[in-house]
């Protein structure tokens, strides 16, 4: 009964939905970064290992922001949604 009366207050669901779009992108990155990063260091003998590494890199880089982003949308959802 308490959740139900703190999301009627005012949340702004438009951006509370935009925020959970952001976390569920950033979910399969959280998996597929470190596999392709390991995937990168038990290759060390070819010659795309370099360019797996970045690839896995910027995966969990993306991952991070998106969850980032992710968050702070839905923070803002909750707590500035009476504005």
């Amino acid at each position: 009964m308490e959740s139900k009366f703190i999301f009627n207050m005012g949340t702004n669901r438009e951006l509370l939905a935009k925020g959970v779009k952001y976390l569920f992108g950033a979910l399969p990155l959280m998996f597929i970064g470190p596999s392709v990063m390991y995937n990168a260091f038990m290759n060390k003998q070819t010659n795309w290992h370099y360019l797996v590494l970045v690839i896995g890199c910027s995966l969990c880089i993306t991952s991070v922001f998106l969850a980032f982003k992710g968050l702070t949308v839905i923070v803002k959802a909750i707590f500035d949604g009476n504005q």
